[in-house]
């Protein structure tokens, strides 16, 4: 079985090369799918996951969220059951085999209509787990994610069977007993698909003032309790998401529209540009505008170009 599954990751990473020859995210052309690729190790990397498969082909990659982390390579894969504000570093890559990265995006209701489909329990999780789950690849996974692949090499096909490949790689992601946090995000009324909706509102309006006790009465909660199972699924506090939001996205204002820190700090939300260069240079190392020199420097020297999203 070890032959057959390092088999089978040589010829997914085959395949991704042959797609793409440049570093960075490229879409595909099946609608959630894209590839990933860097040629060297990284420095770290702010982004924001979206609910996603992540399978690597060569190479590896640490990401960290709220204080842990996480650790993936070709005998791994990685799960983002919502959105989360993360750091990710490339730490095995280099021009003759590059770090190569598939990353399929997950819709929750196909989860949910996986689960019905397929009579699964349904029954509340005990405990809240991470958003983010790291496990074993299997080779039935591995297997799909590779027919999935393939399928690019015949567009025509794509239409008519893309979407049962997909369902069948959900369906190989619920038998795997670590991806439990995947059924409950899914399941209407949980209590990780209550904080899938405190998160999903956090992301819509995270420039705007918003109070914990009201994010706690629309999750049906307390406030402690809502406080203790957000920090459970993303690692932080409401708040203290929220904050990674805006500082990401002032990061990518400044980058992508040539604003000044001020702006870019109004437009995230923040009353004080003051306070924002302080929380700003907290999170990134450097000033607003020395970093925005550094960013330059590391994507222009790399032909890369700067997303929100991984």
């Amino acid at each position: 079985m070890e032959i057959r599954s390092t088999y089978r990751s040589g010829e997914l990473a085959e395949r991704i090369g042959r797609y793409v020859t440049t570093d960075g995210t490229h879409e595909m052309s099946i609608p959630g799918l894209r590839f990933i690729r860097a040629s060297r190790i990284s420095e770290p990397v702010h982004a924001v996951y979206e609910p996603s498969l992540c399978v690597v082909a060569q190479g590896s990659k640490v990401v960290s969220l709220g204080g842990r982390s996480y650790t993936y390579d070709p005998a791994s894969y990685l799960t983002a059951s919502v959105h989360l504000p993360i750091t990710g570093q490339v730490v095995e890559a280099s021009p003759e085999a590059p770090y190569l990265c598939v990353q399929l995006q997950l819709d929750m209701n196909q989860v949910l209509e996986v689960i019905e489909r397929s009579n699964q329990v349904r029954k509340p999780a005990r405990k809240l787990g991470s958003g983010l789950v790291v496990s074993r690849l299997t080779e039935s996974l591995l297997d799909a994610v590779l027919r999935l692949v393939r399928m690019l090499d015949a567009p025509q096909d794509i239409p008519v069977l893309a979407s049962g490949v997909i369902r069948e790689i959900v369906y190989r992601l619920l038998q795997d007993e670590q991806n439990a946090a995947i059924k409950q995000f899914a399941l209407l009324g949980s209590q990780a698909q209550r904080i899938a909706k405190v998160i999903e509102r956090l992301n819509r309006e995270f420039t705007q003032s918003i109070r914990v006790e009201a994010l706690a009465e629309e999750a049906r909660m307390s406030v402690s309790s809502l406080y203790n199972c957000f920090k459970e699924v993303t690692g932080m506090s409401p708040i203290q998401y929220q904050k990674q939001l805006r500082l990401q996205e002032a990061r990518r204002l400044l980058f992508t529209e040539n604003l000044e820190a001020a702006e870019a700090a109004f437009q995230v939300g923040y009353e004080s540009p003051s306070h924002f260069s302080r929380e700003y240079t907290r999170k990134f190392g450097l000033p607003p505008m020395k970093d925005l020199l550094r960013l330059r420097e590391t994507l222009n020297g790399r032909n890369q170009t700067f997303s929100k999203y991984k």
